[in-house]
């Protein structure tokens, strides 16, 4: 039997459980998953459903259950399902994790009564039979004469009035039980117990009733064979239940585990000067926030599949595209086919609050348009209507439209989603997605002229750039990058462009990076100014001034904010997405916003003191402002009255705080940037910022180190290595000539290094699973090993930290070395920036 066979609203039922955020599915056992037989201990399951029940056990936030009379050991030693397919016996007065209820003296001397009268009733009558369970006893007529059944269960239901036992009926047998059961109850105790946000059961007895009366909501219940039933599907056989529990595997190991995912460094970034959108190298929009990057998702495909919205174009005729590429010195994606291309670009210097994703078809062969876009991440249902020359989107709190002149739609059933063939055989076709707008009518500006606009802000701006004479392609793809996680309009820096893409492939390490951390965001704009680009970093510390208007105080800034500078709503899970390749939660937010990371100073003070010698190079009047030295003065501040407290630190580590290595030294780092750039640039500082210096850096110099590991450690308590501390000579803390520098650095090497990547770090930090290596901290090692004299092995890593970028250029946050794929947020700042500092050392 296949899946085709059973029958179709019951296909697209199982098809709508399968994508709830926590599935419970259960099944009775005789009559079910195994056939009814007249010797019980014949009854051997069908493999199928076997083989399903345990499949589905092992998904992610799945559950999988038998409700079964039969006692539990029974159930066990028949079924042959593994420890992490949950068994209920006897109706549900039997949990394999022990008994739901407590069976006492009185209840164990009535069952010795009902065991005795039932065994002298099975007796009279052949083919009468009991089953003993240890909270109830069953008279089982299954191979007894029809008239004899009738007898034997007449006389043991007149005998039970005085019992006080519970009495269930089934087909041919009467259970007693001298303690409530009910398989209702049961399936309620364990969807209490997993959390689940639906259930399915399966089930063909008269009992199996309290079940399916306890069903609601999105709940799925299946009867098999013949008789009345509260259960909203039916089948007839149990060969059907395997094919049933077959197919709803496959429903939810698809919504879960995505089918394929496209491989996150093959994720090519648009953007323009306040909105990002990626496309795949199929060319499908797969992401896309609006009005702001780290708003909700139109398009968030690359989390949860076609259910979670696209805009996807490709050709009639199923063909691998011939690849992908950006225009040189733009933001601008080419996707190539065969006689086929699609040209996508954000359009520049909209209005706030509107976003243009313009498409452009050319070639000589039909392609296939679909737009199914998804609103607050696929949570608000949507309406396509065909209008004029486009499609306008309603149900949404802003307003949607495609301008798509000439193209003639089909709306699908659900009316959320439109596909069109398209021929550009006689000129291009030209799709305007228009998000903040109801507007659909023709655009004043021709679409040449758009794309030049859009184009020539970026290209622009690169050649005014100063790169590193190694792999200058490739660098400048990095500064573009960067910029393009510049958002214009009020300052702010994000650090990536995605939420929840994992650090671990089917793993919960997924976090929101759509927002501005003071310390990447700084980081990002020294690197910009390091290549001749200083709007960035004045735009970044006006932006910081405006949050520390709101504080009473500089110590009390927070690691992260929005990027209009507002403190972050707490972090949330979307349930309703399976996420990247099934790795779950999809999160939206971050708890790191309410940590304590003290090293977020010093990336601050050093952007100001790049920034300042920068304007001197370029002969400004005032290279060090009043506005600037007072964000110093600021900065040293926090850190005379924090710098001595444990914190979170840079890995944000959900735990207890510690006294990181790495914060200490970006506190030392505060305040030594400060006394400099007071002492070159004649501002007055007190003398007290001199002797915290040392003080701090005494401190961090003697407690930090470790002898038994023989290198600085991640926090003066442990015997941990973190890649970051390899800034205690990256800063010029200690001189990088000192041998425990080396040490460090050998030390870092032969326990956080992995072919072509470095680790963070190794030791138990709370969360389950594991995460690739951090290419910035790659980079860190290799600013390391020129410092301490190993050119050569710089080099190595160097050119393997190249090798790890996506055929567009762009890296992610993570690299796996075994399985050598990218892993975590895309693109990420914290890379690039690691890239372009290491291109620029070699050179």
């Amino acid at each position: 039997m296949s899946a085709q066979d059973l029958p179709v609203e019951l296909r697209r039922a199982l098809s709508e459980v399968a994508r709830t955020p926590r599935l419970l599915v259960a099944s009775d056992y005789d009559g079910t998953i195994a056939p009814l037989v007249n010797n019980p201990d014949d009854a051997r399951p069908h493999p199928e459903s076997t083989t399903a029940l345990r499949a589905l056990a092992g998904l992610p936030s799945t559950t999988s259950a038998l409700i079964s009379g039969r006692a539990l050991r029974d159930l066990a030693t028949l079924s042959r399902l593994p420890s992490e397919v949950h068994l209920v016996g006897s109706h549900g007065s039997e949990f394999d994790a022990g008994f739901v209820h407590a069976i006492d003296g009185d209840a164990k001397a009535l069952l010795k009564t009902i065991t005795s009268k039932l065994s002298a009733i099975a007796a009279e009558y052949a083919g009468v039979a009991i089953e003993l369970k240890p909270a109830s006893v069953a008279l089982h007529v299954r191979n007894a004469s029809e008239e004899d059944a009738d007898a034997a269960l007449s006389q043991a239901l007149a005998v039970a009035n005085g019992w006080g036992a519970q009495v269930t009926e089934g087909k041919k047998v009467l259970e007693f039980a001298v303690i409530p059961t009910d398989k209702g109850q049961a399936l309620d105790i364990l969807r209490h117990q997993e959390g689940a946000t639906a259930a399915v059961f399966f089930g063909d007895d008269v009992t199996d009733e309290k079940v399916f009366k306890r069903l609601h909501g999105p709940d799925l219940g299946v009867k098999v064979g013949d008789g009345e039933t509260l259960a909203g599907y039916r089948i007839p056989d149990t060969e059907s239940v395997g094919t049933a529990l077959a197919f709803l595997l496959e429903e939810r190991r698809t919504w879960l585990l995505g089918g394929h995912a496209t491989p996150i460094e093959r994720l090519t970034m648009l953007a323009n000067s306040r909105t990002i959108a990626l496309v795949t190298p199929t060319g499908g929009v797969t992401w896309m926030c609006h009005p702001e990057p780290d708003s909700a998702a139109v398009f968030a495909h690359l989390l949860g599949g076609d259910e979670a919205g696209h805009f996807t174009i490709g050709p009639a005729r199923s063909a691998l595209p011939l690849g992908q590429k950006y225009l040189d010195s733009t933001m601008t994606v080419e996707t190539r086919w065969a006689s086929l291309q699609v040209t996508d670009y954000l359009a520049h210097d909209e209005i706030p609050g509107r976003t243009d994703l313009i498409r452009v078809v050319t070639g000589e062969a039909d392609a296939v348009v679909t737009f199914a876009p998804r609103p607050e991440f696929g949570q608000a249902p949507v309406q396509l209507v065909a209008e004029g020359d486009g499609l306008r989107v309603l149900g949404t709190n802003d307003p949607i439209v495609l301008r798509a002149p000439g193209v003639t739609w089909t709306i699908g059933a659900d009316d959320q989603s439109a596909t069109a063939t398209i021929s550009p055989a006689n000129g291009p076709v030209v799709l305007e997605l228009r998000c903040g707008t109801e507007d659909l009518d023709e655009n004043s500006i021709p679409e040449p002229e758009l794309r030049e606009r859009a184009e020539s802000y970026w290209r622009d701006w690169a050649q005014t750039l100063t790169l590193p004479e190694r792999k200058p392609g490739l660098m400048k793809r990095s500064a573009l990058t960067l910029r393009g996680l510049v958002h214009a309009e009020s300052g702010a820096i994000m650090a990536a462009a995605t939420t929840s893409l994992p650090e671990d492939i089917g793993g919960i390490r997924n976090w929101d990076y759509r927002y501005c951390w003071l310390r990447d965001a700084s980081m990002t704009a020294s690197a910009l100014v390091a290549l001749g680009s200083l709007s960035e970093a004045e735009g970044l510390l006006g932006w910081l001034h405006r949050v520390l208007e709101h504080l009473p105080g500089p110590d009390r800034l927070h690691p992260l904010y929005t990027l209009a500078g507002t403190v972050l709503p707490p972090e949330a899970v979307i349930d309703s997405l399976p996420g990247y390749a099934g790795s779950r939660p999809v999160r939206v937010g971050n708890a790191a916003n309410s940590q304590v990371q003290l090293d977020v100073f010093g990336p601050v003070v050093e952007l100001i003191h790049d920034l300042t010698h920068a304007r001197k190079r370029l002969g400004h009047s005032d290279p060090l402002t009043d506005a600037d030295w007072n964000l110093v003065s600021d900065m040293v501040l926090a850190v005379e009255r924090r710098w001595y407290e444990p914190d979170h630190g840079i890995w944000e580590i959900r735990g207890n705080p510690r006294h990181h290595v790495y914060s200490k030294v970006m506190c030392w780092v505060t305040v030594d940037r400060a006394v400099k750039l007071a002492e070159e640039f004649q501002r007055a500082a007190p003398a007290s910022w001199a002797a915290l210096r040392d003080e701090i850096a005494t401190e961090v110099v003697e407690k930090g180190w470790n002898d038994s590991v023989n290198s600085y450690t991640a926090a003066y308590d442990g015997t941990d290595l973190d890649a970051a501390s390899l800034y205690i000579g990256l800063s010029g803390l200690i001189d990088p000539t000192d041998p425990r520098f080396t040490a460090t650095v050998i030390a870092t090497e032969a326990e956080l290094r992995s072919g072509a990547t470095v680790y963070r770090y190794h030791r138990d930090d709370g969360l389950p699973g594991g995460e690739g290596g951090f290419h910035l901290c790659a980079a860190w090692l290799v600013e390391a090993y020129l410092l301490i004299g190993a050119r050569s092995q710089a080099e190595l890593l160097f050119d393997q930290l190249v090798k790890a970028t996506g055929p567009t250029g762009l890296l992610s946050e993570e690299y796996d070395p075994v399985a050598e794929r990218s892993l975590g947020n895309h693109p990420q700042a914290y890379s690039h920036i690691g890239l372009l500092r290491c291109a620029a050392l070699l050179s």
